[in-house]
């Protein structure tokens, strides 16, 4: 008999397990980054100031998830309410060296990364003399350097606090099984810190189901998932090309190997809000022989939250609902309303690209194509949903 193959364990993701997650838009000071969150959140905080500090608390907004799936389901339905899918932005105000200490307005710039779930982290590539570079010269690598350094040391900071505290509970010994729970969490502390040291990121680890339990709580800057928005002038936008970007490729590699790397002209982007309407801008964008890069910035962001989609449909109201990729029925069904998860009976399911196949949900029932499904189903991207459920309990 061939040999059995062997289990491919999945990797367990750091993080909040909520549907409602949020991304934080990090740099230095004068990257770009408030550029990009009025160019991405179409809305106005006044003209970004040319210094840092400028922005102190963290603006947010909500962001449309862009979905071809969504659009064409009201294109069908056309209903009376129509209701995306979304995801939460914050402006984060630029970090400086020396943040982790302090500097500048550093603790409070640091607190608010961590209230959130992942990062867009801007890197400047674009020369502008009026737009003055914290560090005096533009150096991509060496930003990243300060960057990853900074949110680094602020979490040897909280580890080493965490593990001073837990050596306090299980300095008293025992053998009950209270004390076994302290020291996992103990060595998986230990073992973290370690890895901060030698100058790893957390979320570069391969950590065990009960090791991110014992994570999770310490809510670590570098255990957030990042990706990585290259900000180039329009001008290399546009031809593809920028001196700085091989070297970026190549400290990815040794950093940040596998975290998504997307150019942009924050410039470029900021323009293009200017015109009134979209068929405007799509001529604009036609005429440079370009696209946007905000809808693949909004989407590669959902990916690295693994965060899917299932859809419930009709001619009152086309939703698109957001929940954890691996999400069962009856947790998906509490997106929806909380008394739903508690009394859930069943799902009536079908996925979208089966009705955009046979277009009607009357073919899809004749080719017997829709499934009903208990609480064990783990409802899968695309997924449409009509739940069945009880009388929740006055």
């Amino acid at each position: 008999m061939p040999p059995k193959k062997a289990a491919v364990e999945e990797k367990v993701l750091l993080g909040r397990p909520g549907n409602s997650l949020k991304s934080g838009i990090v740099g230095l000071a004068n990257v770009g980054k408030s550029t990009l969150f009025q160019a991405i959140t179409k809305c106005s905080l006044g003209n970004p100031a040319n210094f840092p500090y400028a922005t102190i608390d963290p603006e947010e907004a909500r962001v449309i998830v862009p979905d071809e799936r969504y659009d064409w389901l009201c294109e069908k339905y056309n209903p009376k309410s129509r209701v995306p899918a979304n995801l939460t932005v914050y402006d984060i105000a630029g970090l400086t060296r020396g943040a982790s200490t302090g500097a500048g307005l550093g603790n409070a710039f640091l607190s608010h990364i961590r209230a959130v779930d992942a990062i867009f982290q801007v890197v400047r590539c674009f020369d502008d003399a009026e737009i003055i570079h914290v560090e005096g010269d533009v150096n991509p690598c060496r930003d990243l350097d300060i960057i990853s350094e900074e949110l680094r040391i602020k979490d040897i900071e909280f580890t080493e606090k965490a593990l001073e505290a837990m050596k306090k509970l299980t300095r008293r010994g025992g053998q009950s099984l209270e004390v076994k729970k302290l020291k996992e969490e103990e060595a998986t502390i230990e073992k973290v810190l370690a890895m901060l040291k030698d100058g790893k990121d957390v979320r570069k680890g391969t950590w065990t189901p009960k090791e991110v339990e014992h994570i999770n709580p310490l809510f670590l800057l570098s255990a957030k998932p990042v990706v990585y928005l290259v900000n180039l002038s329009e001008k290399d936008y546009i031809r593809k090309k920028n001196k700085h970007l091989g070297k970026i490729a190549e400290w990815l590699k040794e950093h940040a190997a596998g975290d998504p790397i997307l150019p942009l002209s924050v410039c470029l982007e900021e323009r293009l809000t200017r015109f009134e309407t979209e068929e405007e801008v799509q001529a604009e964008l036609k005429s440079l022989g370009v696209e946007s890069a905000l809808p693949k910035i909004v989407v590669t962001m959902r990916k690295v939250l693994n965060l899917g989609s299932f859809f419930t449909t009709g001619t009152d109201e086309v939703r698109q609902w957001t929940i954890r990729n691996g999400t069962k029925a009856p947790q998906a069904a509490g997106v929806i309303h909380g008394d739903f998860e508690k009394t859930f009976i069943q799902a009536i399911v079908y996925n979208f690209e089966k009705l955009k196949e046979l277009g009607s949900e009357a073919e899809i029932k004749a080719k017997g194509q829709i499934q009903t499904k208990g609480k064990d189903y783990v409802v899968n991207d695309g997924d449409i949903l009509l739940i069945k459920a009880g009388a929740a309990k006055s």
